[in-house]
């Protein structure tokens, strides 16, 4: 398997990052989100689109600092960040109130693309977190409610009880919101946006938020 790895090795060659990339990253990233959106519709080879790669910080027993990432699916954004929903009670969220520094990372490699954006995480308002639940599948809003998050479990059917349990809890009425569940912002402070090249020689521009408010774009080197 190693030696695999080792020759693994492809061109890029699909497309290419102008210097005159928009000066506000957002506009950009609404143009590249639009375009893996209409590559899945198109031809299928980008099946999930909003997923992006979520890392936080984490303590070790010893103290000391650990990345942890997951894949989550981005259910928002707009000028004032991007948008996810969690349990928040589980390790992610804790890591976050801890440390409210986070990174995401959005894929899209049939594009040939990913997306990095770095910054500060904050709750969104009950109200907001109430709107998206409305909106979620009954499946899903019972299962936010039947499992606690990253706890141990002693099987599938012990976790498949839970939900049944749940399910019959509220059959017949509307299923509210719990406390533990909710809505998180990343207010972006850097973004950079890397379009593979021939021979490796990759576009990269980066966004760094000034302290006046406005963004700084440059490009990066390979």
């Amino acid at each position: 398997m190693t030696d695999h790895l080792a020759r693994e090795h492809r061109d890029f060659l699909t497309d290419s990052l102008a210097d005159d990339a928009p000066a506000d990253p957002l506009a950009l990233f609404d143009v590249w989100m639009d375009d893996a959106f209409a590559r899945r519709t198109e031809r299928g080879d980008l099946t999930d689109p909003s997923a992006v790669v979520l890392s936080t910080v984490a303590f070790g027993s010893d103290g000391a600092p650990r990345p942890r990432s997951r894949t989550v699916l981005l259910k928002g954004h707009d000028a004032s960040g991007f948008v996810v929903y969690t349990n928040l009670a589980s390790p992610k969220a804790a890591e976050l109130q801890a440390t409210p520094q986070a990174a995401m990372l959005l894929p899209w490699y049939a594009l040939q693309r990913q997306v990095r954006i770095e910054g500060s995480v904050e709750h969104l308002p009950a109200a907001e977190s109430d709107a998206y639940w409305a909106q979620r599948p009954r499946g899903s809003q019972l299962g936010a409610w039947a499992s606690h998050q990253s706890d141990p479990v002693d099987s599938r059917a012990a976790l498949d009880a839970q939900y049944e349990e749940v399910a019959a809890r509220f059959e017949g009425v509307e299923v509210p919101r719990p406390s533990s569940w909710g809505g998180l912002r990343l207010v972006p402070d850097r973004m950079e946006f890397w379009q593979g090249r021939e021979n490796r020689f990759h576009d990269r521009i980066a966004y760094e938020l000034a302290s006046d408010g406005t963004w700084q774009r440059h490009r990066l080197q390979p």
